[in-house]
């Protein structure tokens, strides 16, 4: 499975949108430098509240460009970066892939996917009824998450608009992704 990054944001300041970049700079086992959730543990307030000293799954969030087409057809304008993630990518479907996946990007980063995002009421604060877009439920009354993935850096390098995205699947039975 392989696509092309499109965006690279990241914001040193707690804010819900990221200004996009002409490129990033991931660290392995810390995240997107100079973004205020990298750190290898916890950043997101929330979680840094219920216990600060829990590891950092939550070190870069990758976001498919293919949901701004589909929250367009749906009268909501989002740009890359204002949902507050760190990569936006196409062509590869971020939400199907299994816990584990490794994500190439570029000529030298590669970020393990963790989770998928679960999304807060902040996302109503940016545009009213956008969080029912992104998190609904199936027929059989589970929860579906569809704001990205967030994953942990394995092996740092930059990151640009342009650049490649390999998936490479988990060997073993694959275990689908919940939110992280």
């Amino acid at each position: 499975m392989n696509g092309t990054v499109t965006a690279v944001s990241r914001s040193d300041v707690y804010s819900f949108t990221k200004p996009n970049r002409e490129g990033v700079r991931l660290l392995a086992g810390v995240g997107v430098e100079g973004d205020v959730h990298a750190g290898v543990t916890v950043k997101h307030r929330s979680r840094v509240a219920r216990d600060p000293a829990q590891p950092n799954l939550r070190q870069v969030h990758l976001i498919h460009q293919e949901l701004f087409t589909e929250l367009r057809a749906a009268g909501f304008e989002v740009a890359p970066g204002e949902l507050g993630e760190n990569v936006t990518t196409s062509g590869v479907d971020l939400l199907a892939l299994p816990v584990g996946t490794l994500l190439h990007l570029g000529g030298e980063a590669v970020v393990e996917v963790t989770g998928l995002r679960n999304p807060c009421a902040q996302i109503d604060d940016f545009q009213k009824g956008l969080l029912k877009q992104v998190v609904g439920r199936n027929a059989d009354g589970s929860v579906v998450r569809r704001a990205g993935v967030m994953g942990i850096v394995v092996s740092g390098g930059v990151v640009r608009p342009g650049d490649p995205v390999e998936a490479e699947l988990p060997e073993g039975p694959h275990r689908a992704l919940d939110a992280v």
